[in-house]
């Protein structure tokens, strides 16, 4: 498999980001606190993880939810996927919220997102006065079924 090279500078505690399996499309980021941090329920916080990243022109890093976190705690990633353009240079910072009924604690150093290297690409607009038809149209939500 071809790797990117990315250049990083971590100001944290923890070390760099990883693949936990050999086909993981994303890498865990870390808490980067000195103490826990609580959320109540529907409380979200900015979460820093000392994390600053250059990417490639054509990439962008998409913040996630680790679904284990999401499942056993009822965290998520408010704003998910996050999206870190090539061009931003500040901290990674991942916004999550307790959609949980209880209040969460979060420890020093605790995996709370995981990040995903993407390719993208840029639109030049073809303004037209009709697009193609197809079977499906206009329908929106719900339109193909549920079976």
């Amino acid at each position: 498999m071809e790797e990117l090279n990315v250049k990083i500078i971590n100001k944290s505690k923890n070390d760099l980001p990883q693949y936990e399996t050999p086909l993981s499309a994303g890498l865990d980021l870390r808490a980067d606190v000195d103490v826990p941090i609580v959320l109540t329920p529907m409380q979200r916080k900015l979460i820093p993880t000392g994390l600053y990243i250059e990417l490639p022109e054509g990439y962008e890093a998409q913040i996630r939810p680790r679904s284990g976190l999401a499942y056993k705690k009822g965290l998520t990633v408010l704003n998910s996927p996050g999206t870190i353009d090539a061009d931003y240079r500040g901290e990674i910072g991942v916004v999550l919220v307790n959609l949980s009924k209880q209040v969460v604690t979060l420890e020093p150093n605790e995996r709370i997102a995981q990040m995903v290297i993407a390719k993208h690409e840029r639109v030049k607009w073809n303004q037209t006065e009709e697009i193609t038809e197809t079977e499906r149209g206009a329908g929106g939500f719900g339109s193909t079924g549920t079976k």
